[in-house]
């Protein structure tokens, strides 16, 4: 039978089951690296890019993200840490450390001979089971007293910080990202309305929340010192207009006959600005915006009338004030009415370590807040910005969802692990056949979570797990979990160790899909020409030639 060659030679297929174990364990590897990270006595990690630019971090997804993952099997671990960062900004350690537990548990299986859709749909049918039991078990807490519904927020955002760097400074901080989430649209809720400066110096505790809009003190010119820099009540108005003189162009040929002519097209550009600073300046507004160049001229201007002026402000901090003071983005000086300009109580420039702010307060349509972080470190304050970048979103989950259960952070009980695995267990006895093997496993795989707390605090998992197995095995111990505090198990229900349940209905049902995704999978073509770093696509035939007599 003379030999078939299909793919071009080099091309490695590795299929069967030794692939998919191949593929097990590359996912495993990835999940050791983060392992450590879980929990409120979890490590960080340093990682270093090509640029050489350091990284200080224990959140999962920053780290999957920057560990650039070249096997294709295992960026779908990468890929599932962002789905949860993205939709509920924690909890994704924990979900790729389900993941791979998924896929650990069941190794043994594939070894066996078992058919991979046995397992796949033991595990989807594991995964309803669980989702449907977290939400049975989960608490309501309606928001009709608005001091108990603020209590149940600091607590949820606790949660979320207590693995965090930040955690020594959790009551000064829960404070604050309560504030900043409650600032915005509660029916929208849109966290990139939270505006987050980093301001290197000075001590975390420094870090200032401002019920308003704060920027930095943009490029400005002379006459800008001129200008006050204190007003009470002023008219604030938004431009998306370039007040200066432009160069004429290299290219621009402008043929004229006389002098005077010359003159005149001079003093047209003299004019124009003219008119257009002394529309601005009819129309009361004690503070101009803008986001494109405000020149010398102009600012020298609008300092001789007791008007602040900023140019270059980014779209998004201009986005900002005018969703915070009022008013609209103009594109013209004329027309301006008084309803196109906005309004605050106060409005100054401070001194904020090193850096000059521009901050509004007291802003009457304020949805928008700016938190001003201090911090002795740039990677140090990079780091306690993804920590309240998570619990801000935590926060906005809890808002609209009420369901809350206890688990993850201060004490990561994740007593729903060994709920759910105990509640799977006696599930998988009622199963006939292979299913029941996989839905114990599946319960089996939810208890890496505890175990993964007990070993990073330097516990005996082995003895924190039994007692735990002993708790729930009677009713009414659903709550019990790791405490970390006392070496010991407790209610974190009572110990006020909450979080939405969108974080654990989330992290099922996307490990869920990872694990079953990379069990579908039982041959990978890789292309040599993949492995060439740069490999751009072949050059058509005859282009060498061409491009040679091109030459």
């Amino acid at each position: 039978q003379p030999q078939i060659i299909l793919l071009k030679e080099g091309t490695d297929a590795s299929q069967g089951t030794s692939q998919l174990l191949s593929n097990i364990n590359a996912c495993m590897a990835v999940v050791d690296t983060v392992r450590t990270t879980l929990g409120p006595r979890g490590m960080d990690k340093l990682i270093v890019d090509e640029k050489g630019e350091v990284t200080i971090s224990n959140d999962g997804a920053t780290i999957m993200k920057l560990l650039d993952i070249v096997h294709p099997a295992a960026k779908t671990l990468v890929d599932i840490a962002r789905s949860q960062d993205a939709e509920v900004g924690d909890g994704t350690t924990s979900v790729v450390l389900l993941a791979g537990e998924l896929l650990k548990e069941i190794k043994g299986y594939i070894e066996e001979g078992v058919s991979p859709h046995v397992i796949i749909k033991g595990y989807r049918k594991a995964a309803q089971l669980a989702i449907n039991k977290v939400k049975e078990i989960a608490v309501k807490v309606e928001r009709t007293n608005e001091a108990e519904f603020r209590e149940l927020l600091l607590k949820c955002a606790g949660t979320a910080m207590s693995s965090k760097l930040i955690h020594s400074h959790e009551q000064f901080f829960t404070k604050m990202v309560v504030d900043a989430v409650l600032c915005l649209d509660q029916e929208d809720l849109n966290e990139k309305l939270i505006g987050i400066k980093r301001v290197p110096g000075g001590a975390m505790e420094d870090s200032l929340l401002i019920k308003g809009v704060a920027f930095k003190k943009t490029f400005s010119y002379a006459g800008f010192e001129q200008q006050p820099k204190h007003f009470k009540n002023p008219k604030i108005l938004a431009l998306n207009v370039e007040l200066e003189l432009k160069a004429e162009k290299e290219n621009a040929e402008v043929r004229v006959e006389d002098v005077n002519e010359y003159q005149a097209i001079v003093d047209a550009e003299w004019s124009i600005i003219y008119a257009k600073l002394e529309a601005i300046v009819k129309t009361g507004a004690k503070i101009v915006l803008s986001k494109l160049p405000i020149g010398d001229l102009a600012t020298q201007y609008f300092a001789d009338r007791n008007i602040f002026c900023a140019g270059r402000v980014s779209a998004d901090d201009l986005n900002r004030v005018v969703l915070a003071v009022g008013g609209s983005i103009q594109s013209t000086c004329t027309d301006i009415e008084d309803h196109h300009l906005g309004k605050c109580e106060t409005f100054e420039e401070r001194q904020i370590g090193g850096e000059r702010f521009n901050i509004f307060e007291g802003c009457p349509a304020a949805e928008t807040c700016t938190l001003i972080l201090r911090g002795g470190a740039e990677q140090f304050i990079a780091e306690v910005e993804r920590s309240l970048h998570d619990a801000i979103m935590i926060v906005k989950r809890a808002i609209k969802n009420t369901l809350v259960v206890a688990g993850g952070g201060a004490t990561e009980a994740c007593i729903n692990g060994m709920e759910l695995s105990k509640y799977l267990r006696e599930q998988s006895r009622t199963i006939e056949g292979k299913q029941q093997l996989i839905i114990g496993a599946f319960g089996r795989a939810l208890e890496v979570i505890p175990r993964q707390l007990c070993d990073n605090a330097g516990f005996d998992a082995t003895d924190i797990l039994n007692k735990l197995r002993m708790k729930h095995a009677h009713e009414g111990a659903t709550w019990y979990g790791v405490d970390i505090k006392s070496e010991s198990i407790a209610n974190n229900y009572e110990a006020f160790i909450w979080e939405p349940v969108l974080v654990k209905t989330n992290a099922i049902s996307a490990a869920t899909e990872a694990a079953c995704l990379i069990l579908s999978v039982d041959e990978t073509v890789r292309n040599p020409q993949s492995e060439k770093p740069q490999a751009g696509p072949p050059m058509p035939r005859g282009g060498a030639q061409r491009a040679l007599r091109g030459r």
